[in-house]
């Protein structure tokens, strides 16, 4: 079984540096463009099912990735960006804020734990219902640095920020 990840294309909040959990945004020309770079990428790669988030700018992704190869492609909020509760929108430093061994608490946003927990749960539900299929995942910054820290463990300083992927990069594993 493989896994290929991949981060939706850029939004306009992302070039200005706000916050987008759950916030619905939708692609900018660039992440368009991105998201057709990666379909060129991905074009050669045996994928039996796409799993997506379904925020707009994951699903948007996704579609455009799909173009002429009818995978059929499954949204799922499980796999959503990480609550930020008070800070969506918001210009944040995230260097705390994805520091695994602070593991800070806020009033309304997801923590660390929750998130990787979030994401490890639905990783190990996939392994089982899908374990001779090859998927491609959709989805957010947040999510990824939760799947790295499934397949890669939790890094000593603790510091996750240097585990999100950049705008529609893929990354590969097998299980």
């Amino acid at each position: 079984m493989k896994i290929y990840v991949t981060r939706h294309g850029q939004t306009d909040w992302n070039v200005e540096g706000k916050t987008q959990g759950r916030a619905d945004i939708e692609l900018n020309e660039v992440g368009i463009s991105q998201a057709k770079q990666t379909k060129e990428a991905l074009k050669n790669k045996n994928i039996d099912l796409i799993i997506c988030s379904p925020l707009k700018r994951a699903k948007q992704t996704a579609e455009i990735i799909n173009e002429g190869r009818n995978i059929p492609i499954i949204y799922d909020e499980q796999i959503m960006e990480r609550n930020f509760g008070e800070f969506e929108g918001k210009k944040i430093k995230f260097d705390e804020f994805w520091d695994y061994n602070i593991n800070p608490k806020y009033e309304k946003a997801e923590t660390i734990k929750e998130i990787i927990g979030r994401i490890s749960n639905f990783l190990d539900g996939i392994k089982g219902k899908y374990k001779d299929k090859n998927i491609l995942l959709v989805t957010h910054g947040g999510v990824s640095i939760a799947i790295n820290c499934y397949f890669k463990g939790i890094p000593v300083d603790g510091k996750l920020i240097n585990y999100c992927l950049q705008n529609c990069e893929v990354q590969e594993f097998e299980i």
